[in-house]
């Protein structure tokens, strides 16, 4: 039998208390050590302090002569500060607590002046993308990304319930899932003296892979593979599009969650796409709900600059509610691009793309029209002209369409895609040459029709879409860390 020594500890720098857990306590004079930043220090007194786990601060309280001018001349906007001292309930409205400050300890000094995000001057959302490396220190960006956070742990929890394995497919690949050639490639050759063939295209085979790569697109083609071995799985992690496209609605690198289900079909993946996303809303509301009334308040006072027919129908809680408690409108895309064509929005031409019939690819105007002001419900289109879907979708026996769905959310449109696929080997390989797809280089795709083909589905959501549709921020620059976008790949 093995016996371990007890472990000698030295006392630790680090035995603070948060202070989301703080404010939960009742107030007995507790002693607590706090560590964070400063947001205020008013009357050479009282300190507001905040850590991150929340948007409200403690107060600190300075008692008037028990510290040192030089240490109160350095507590300053965004210093750094650990308070040694006792809660007490506070005297003052608004806050249940003081902590009665005994030590006061400067871990950074901040240069009050020089700090870029002023209380007095309320900086605007373009602004902080110019400061994204502060920004994390606002109330609003605080709850951002403690939303985006339960989402991404909401997410996980959901598929590993139901006992889904979680798959890592590649970040540099040679394949493009959706055909579309809007790649970022990746390449060691040198610039200035790129190898070139016979016939004057790039000679990748002096490239370190010996082949043309890119970073992905999409994973799906991968987690096809893994789901015919395992059944089910998922994949979360960025994906790429070199798409030149400066607008509120997309990012040249995103993350995406894109499960793949053997034994589907597209029904089925219509029913776990929306329990899904009703799942990971209600986690959010669930474990984040202070933050969520925080964004839903930012939201409303955002809205009120704006003219009457712009503002939303419903606030966010209602919006996020209203999403849980109703089934998903489903229809197909031919009875959608009726409903279109006869809208009053097309016969008055307000819409910047008309409807100009059968087989158009809807842009986010006709799928919000959809959304917001036909049926004012989430909307799942499903059964799409072949001719605009990629080549791994099932064809219908119609001859026409696919087994293609979309799931299209009020404010952002699409936020889900996805599609039974193709599983029969024949079919496939017409539709590949079809779309001039090489098939010699997928063979290794093509091997999962060969030897125990099964149907299957799998859908891809886009993460950020997710957290704007959550949180309400109407920029998806503004629900990650450090946005990447045609011209800016700072940080």
């Amino acid at each position: 039998m093995l016996t371990f020594a007890p472990l000698k500890r030295r006392k630790m720098f680090n035995n603070r208390i948060k202070i989301k857990e703080l404010l939960a306590m009742e107030p007995a004079g507790q002693e607590v050590i706090v560590m964070g930043w400063v947001r205020s220090f008013r009357n050479n007194q009282f300190i507001a302090l905040n850590d991150g786990s929340t948007n409200n601060n403690i107060q600190v309280v300075a008692g008037l002569g028990q510290f040192g001018d030089e240490l109160l001349k350095r507590i300053t906007t965004s210093a750094s500060l650990k308070v040694t001292g006792t809660i007490v309930p506070s005297l003052g409205k608004g806050q249940k607590m003081d902590l009665n400050a005994t030590t006061i300890e400067i871990l950074g000094d901040s240069d009050a002046e020089k700090y870029p995000l002023q209380l007095k001057n309320r900086p605007t959302l373009e602004y902080l993308r110019e400061k994204a490396h502060l920004r994390f220190r606002t109330n609003t960006f605080g709850s951002v990304f403690r939303v985006r956070h339960a989402l991404a742990f909401a997410i996980h929890k959901f598929f590993n319930d139901k006992g889904f394995v979680y798959m890592h497919t590649p970040i540099i690949t040679g394949s493009d899932a959706e055909g579309a050639g809007e790649l970022f490639r990746v390449t060691t050759l040198p610039f200035d003296k790129t190898p070139r063939s016979e016939d004057g295209s790039v000679n990748f085979k002096e490239d370190f892979f010996g082949r043309a790569t890119n970073l992905t697109v999409s994973g799906q083609l991968e987690g096809e593979l893994g789901a015919t071995a395992f059944g089910d799985i998922y994949t979360f992690g960025p994906t790429f599009r070199a798409e030149n496209s400066n607008t509120t609605r997309h990012l040249a690198e995103f993350w995406m969650i894109e499960p793949e289900m053997a034994f589907y079909d597209l029904e089925d993946n219509m029913n776990l796409a929306e329990e899904f996303i009703k799942y990971i809303i209600k986690y959010a509301i669930d474990n984040n709900k202070e933050d969520l009334e925080f964004l839903a308040q930012r939201l409303a006072d955002e809205e009120k600059q704006l003219p009457q027919d712009k503002r939303s129908e419903m606030g966010l809680m209602g919006k996020l509610e209203f999403v849980l408690n109703n089934d998903f409108e489903r229809l197909t895309y031919t009875d959608a691009i009726d409903i279109l064509k006869e809208s009053n929005y097309n016969k008055k031409k307000k819409f910047q793309y008309g409807i100009t019939g059968w087989g158009m690819d809807l842009q986010s105007e006709h799928e919000r029209y959809l959304v917001e002001k036909h049926f004012k419900k989430p909307v799942i289109l499903y059964n799409y002209p072949g001719a605009i879907k990629a080549f791994y979708m099932r064809q219908n026996d119609d001859g026409k369409t696919v087994a293609a769905m979309d799931i299209l959310a009020p404010g952002i449109g699409e936020i889900v895609g996805g599609s039974q696929r193709e599983e029969r080997l024949d079919k496939l390989e017409a539709r590949m040459k079809e779309m001039h797809i090489p098939i010699e280089e997928m063979w290794w795709y093509l091997d999962t029709r060969r030897f125990g083909t099964v149907p299957h589905a799998g859908f891809g959501l886009g993460f950020e879409r997710m957290v704007q549709f959550v949180t309400g921020m109407t920029n998806i620059r503004d629900v990650i860390a450090f946005p990447r976008a045609p011209g800016s790949a700072e940080f």
